[in-house]
């Protein structure tokens, strides 16, 4: 699903819709606040997949992978069982070897959570910070692409 002009945040980045599920929320109904970090990691993995980004590709053929370097969250409103969400998201900055995203997860025009995330790129052998290749940077600023087409990492 990608960006419309009718929903609230969309003019920014890419958007995912998520069910709240029972496995989601606490004893009284309210989503669980770690959640929401699933929820966000999830849209992002699916943004990357429609920018083209096969991320088990890319860490086989480049030892690449990315890993939450930090997040902040801020809750406003509960979510509930059953509630479809919509997870906005949109890149904030593009380093060398990290990208900060800035996540919403909303309920129809309600804001219920914003969380701000920064994922670096690491070298899988040695685990230490390493540059994003440069198929996925290009990726990442193109945008997600409706046909879904792979990044080739082949030789970088």
């Amino acid at each position: 699903m990608n960006m419309s002009e009718s929903q609230p945040g969309a003019e920014i980045g890419f958007i995912w819709p998520i069910r709240v599920y029972y496995e989601d929320t606490d004893a009284g109904g309210i989503v669980f606040y770690a959640n929401y970090l699933k929820f966000f990691e999830r849209a992002r993995t699916e943004w990357l997949r429609a920018c083209g980004v096969d991320q088990r590709k890319l860490a086989e053929e480049t030892g690449a992978l990315f890993v939450v370097r930090s997040t902040a969250l801020d809750y406003r409103a509960p979510a509930r069982l059953d509630d479809l969400l919509r997870i906005v998201s949109r890149i904030e900055r593009i380093g060398r070897a990290s990208v900060d995203f800035v996540q919403e997860a909303w309920r129809d025009d309600t804001l219920l959570a914003t969380g701000t995330i920064r994922v670096g790129c690491v070298d899988s052998t040695a685990m230490k910070p390493a540059a994003i290749p440069p198929p996925v940077l290009t990726a990442l600023r193109r945008g997600s692409d409706s046909n879904g087409a792979s990044v080739s990492t082949a030789g970088n």
